[in-house]
């Protein structure tokens, strides 16, 4: 092997070639990225593994790998489909036990896939935070009935965290759907049979609704649904008559009524009165004049076709508002502890920006002048010269712009542990050093209020789940550090991320224009938005319910819109998630501990006034 080989390299080619073997795809494409892992009917992308090849790494990739094998092998489409609920939390049960059954059969036939497996179920428990849940409520129903599915089948031990999730919801599923829950062995092995069986677990646990039309008990609704259309369109036709006759009518005994009964020329007076009303704000509209109702404006500046179910449950409320003084001071102190290794490199780069900062700020001379500071270094050319005249130089101030800078940070879910940690450390050390450089700094952070849809949702469902309803989570933008409030006095808030049950799901778009807005109205000259993220756009409960792409295309509209109109310089740093897909300036790290250089570096290019300097700062980044 050559010394510039990759040393994962071999491990990633051996793994491809298993994973192609386990699913008896011999086509299969598989492939490696940073991106969030994902299967399709001929591709497989799989975890990343570094040069390093920790043992985590390599654990992961084995068991995502060996997931997306079995599920290939062992799973058809057609079939899953035909089987599948109408309501999202019936699809996400026969989805979670569809997934368990492919990988109990598979780990029943080859035990060696049993451990890769384990490690998957680990690492997304350990991404979700379920070894910290201490009620059902916390955690996902579809999540715990896929745990015992695979748990039954395979009389294995879960890890920590997904056994934790089953325990809680265990009492309520075996009280529910026991009885059926004891055929699993008699069907696992057959996908129909199983379908079937997922379907009655469902009806047992109270989503019974949600299953929609049985696919075994007709044998073609569309021909039945034509008829009954058919039949129907007669009747309609002989309504319309009978209300165009009504309406007629209806004139002639108005009439008769205003001559012999007076409350009932009253009330035609009153009708005429307000049609006279409507005529008015109709000639208003016309003349140009609003009338008195407009309708409110649009959600979005970026994109006004987004629509968001209810606002009534959003909130944006400071840090201080969510932990009482007392917590937020034991927060900080152990983010401190946990963070006291890596607090010197990050001053270290912190000092270094702070240099670059204050370089920008020294003054300058203007050599060659007619008067000024007499040019000591130019005396040699008179003395060489005699005819030649005196220099003198003039110093000058550079222009150094009245600036704010806003840290936008992503609070999700899979941002914890260490990665929120580095964050909120970098926050906190690149605050002081622009305090330091006359730099104002705001500090923001986005979430949610519930995981997987909150109070909106919950309207919605009541409701009736109508179409296309747009965001249905509860938002929670946390205002960690106003611009005008010094560091000292809200230190302790960036603690706040330490606190259990805050970091939840995204929604970046929204986020992102609720920090711009915050932004164009401040008053300095010069304003730069640095956004850090770990993935894209991610609400169970509005993707579920709206097109795929539907938080991801208003992200990128929102983005597109900040660009356009150049009152902000917009910058983002993605931790292990490619950005540079969304925003044009943009670094992908692919190691938190990169995050600390990373800010740095970024936000000295930006304040680098020559355009060479900041063209090979840009050169060297990339």
């Amino acid at each position: 092997m050559k010394p510039t080989d990759n040393p994962a390299d071999p491990f990633k080619k051996a793994l491809a070639e298993a994973t192609r073997t386990l699913a008896d795809e011999p086509e299969m494409k598989v492939t490696y990225s940073v991106d969030p892992p994902g299967l399709t009917n001929d591709s497989a992308r799989l975890p990343q593994v570094t040069r390093r090849m920790t043992r985590d790494e390599v654990m992961l990739a084995r068991g995502v790998a060996d997931a997306y094998a079995l599920r290939t092998r062992f799973h058809n489409s057609a079939t899953h489909s035909r089987y599948s609920p109408q309501g999202e939390t019936a699809r996400d049960i026969y989805e979670a036990m569809e997934t368990a059954r492919c990988e109990a059969v598979g780990t029943r036939a080859m035990p060696g896939c049993a451990g890769n497996i384990d490690a998957k179920i680990a690492a997304d428990a350990k991404k979700m935070g379920y070894s910290d849940i201490t009620e059902a409520s916390q955690a996902p129903l579809a999540d715990a009935a896929g745990y015992l599915v695979r748990h039954l089948a395979t009389g294995r031990d879960l890890p920590p965290g997904a056994a934790n999730v089953m325990e809680l919801w265990r009492g309520f599923l075996e009280g529910q759907a026991g009885g059926t829950l004891g055929d699993l062995d008699d069907v696992l092995t057959d996908q129909k049979a199983f379908a079937r069986f997922s379907r009655k677990v469902i009806d047992d646990l109270g989503y019974g609704e949600e299953l929609g039309d049985d696919p075994d008990g007709s044998d073609d609704p569309e021909d039945e649904g034509t008829e009954a259309e058919e039949e129907e369109n007669p009747q309609s036709q002989d309504d319309q008559g009978d209300e165009q006759q009504d309406s007629d009518s209806s004139d002639e005994t108005s009439e008769e009524q205003s001559e012999t009964d007076p409350d009932a020329a009253e009330s035609q007076v009153a009708q005429e009165d307000a049609d006279d009303a409507e005529v008015t704000e109709e000639a208003q509209m016309q003349e140009g004049e609003p009338p008195a109702d407009t309708p409110p404006p649009p959600i979005s500046e970026a994109d006004p076709g987004y629509k968001v179910y209810d606002t009534t449950f959003d909130e944006e409320i400071a840090a201080e508002d969510l932990a009482g003084p007392e917590e937020l001071e034991r927060l900080r102190a152990y983010l401190d502890q946990q963070l006291e290794p890596l607090k010197g490199a990050v001053s270290r780069l912190a000092n270094r920006l702070q240099r670059r900062l204050q370089a920008q700020q020294n003054r300058s001379w203007d050599f060659d002048q007619e008067e000024g500071v007499l040019d000591a270094g130019r005396l040699a050319r008179v003395v060489a010269n005699p005819t030649m005249p005196l220099s003198f130089k003039v110093e000058q101030d550079t222009e150094f712009r009245d600036t704010v800078v806003t840290l936008l940070l992503d609070n999700s879910g899979s941002m914890r542990g260490r990665p929120i940690s580095i964050a909120a450390i970098c926050a906190d050390v690149l605050s002081q050093t622009l305090e330091r450089c006359q730099v104002k700094v705001e500090i923001l952070g986005f979430t949610t209020r519930a995981w997987k849809g909150g109070q909106s949702r919950e309207k919605w469902l009541q409701a009736g789940r109508p179409g296309n309803p747009g965001r249905l989570n509860d938002l929670r933008h946390v205002v960690y550090k106003r611009a005008d409030a010094p560091w000292r006095r809200v230190r302790p808030n960036l603690g706040l991320m330490m606190k259990e049950g805050l970091l939840k799901e995204n929604i970046d778009g929204e986020a992102l224009e609720w920090a711009h807005k915050r932004l164009t109205a401040r008053p300095e000259a010069r304003r730069i938005m640095m956004v850090i993220s770990d993935g894209a756009p991610v609400d169970d409960s509005t993707l579920s319910a709206n097109p795929p792409n539907y938080l991801e295309k208003h992200l990128r509209d929102v983005i597109a819109m900040i660009e356009r109109r150049k009152q902000v310089e917009l910058l983002a740093i993605g931790i292990g998630h490619d950005v540079t897909r969304y925003y044009q300036r943009a670094v992908t790290i692919t190691d938190v501990e990169q995050l600390a250089g990373a800010m740095t570096e970024q936000l000295a290019a930006l304040f680098e006034s020559d355009p060479k300097a900041r063209a090979r700062a840009d050169r060297q980044r990339r």
